[in-house]
């Protein structure tokens, strides 16, 4: 088995910035001279062409080439082919549901094993978990299942901020992670906010960022600061994402 590289963004924009520009630099990086095989199942407002589109256009002034999957006559064969994998954000549950349809799981997880960089932002990060029980998206389809791919042993919850306007009388998202702990105590949760991303190669994971990331686990809140190694999370053993 290779050691596997990662790149799990919270976002594709980070204020006002453009498409992509806050991980830009290490999306060209990790795939340098590879053709990107991008994977648009997420967006539910435009077509799939027009998707892979905006990403290429996106990536052209790095000198990445991105090949959509909705091109391809036989999806796994081109996930089995791939050179580097990039997941687009949307609708988590459209993503995982359309992941099942086409029977990609277990072949992006083989990919990922034999050393295929995964990459993904929002929706794209959220299925790199091991399920997709703390996405912040309606479930608009239902997927056969809410387990996802387990590349890495815990929960994302992208674009993560605890924000709570005036008037508001609905639940925080601190609050809708804490609840998520009381069914799963033992699942840990990254809760990464916009513009920051979770980088892993091999056994060695680092949160890279401009604000401070937060871990939700067993009922407590911890602070992850930028830069920060986070590698003790990668060796821990996965703890299904169940109810305890």
């Amino acid at each position: 088995m290779t050691s596997p590289t990662l790149l799990l963004m919270s976002s594709s924009r980070a204020g006002d910035s453009d498409y992509l520009a806050p991980c830009l630099e290490p999306i060209r990086t990790i795939c340098q001279e590879r053709t990107i095989l991008f994977i648009p199942y997420a967006g539910v407002g435009m077509t799939a062409a027009d998707y892979t589109a905006r990403v290429q256009a996106a990536l052209a002034p790095a000198g990445l080439t991105v090949m959509g999957i909705e091109e391809a006559t036989d999806p796994v064969a081109a996930v089995q082919t791939a050179e580097a994998i990039l997941v687009g954000g949307g609708n988590t549950f459209r993503l995982l549901e359309q992941l099942y349809h086409h029977q990609l799981l277990e072949p992006i997880r083989q990919a990922v094993a034999a050393g295929t960089p995964y990459l993904g932002w929002s929706a794209g990060a959220n299925i790199a978990g091991l399920s997709i029980r703390t996405t912040n998206d309606m479930p608009i389809v239902e997927p056969p299942s809410f387990t996802a791919l387990g590349l890495v042993p815990f929960q994302l919850n992208p674009h993560y901020t605890d924000f709570k306007p005036a008037g508001f009388h609905g639940e925080t998202r601190d609050q809708r992670l804490q609840e998520f702990m009381v069914v799963a105590p033992q699942t840990p949760i990254f809760a990464i906010p916009e513009g920051t991303f979770l980088q892993v190669s091999g056994q060695q994971m680092h949160y890279q960022g401009n604000a401070p990331a937060y871990l939700f686990l067993k009922g407590e809140k911890q602070v992850v600061a930028p830069q920060q190694d986070c590698s003790q999370w990668l060796t821990a053993a996965p703890v299904a994402a169940t109810a305890e």
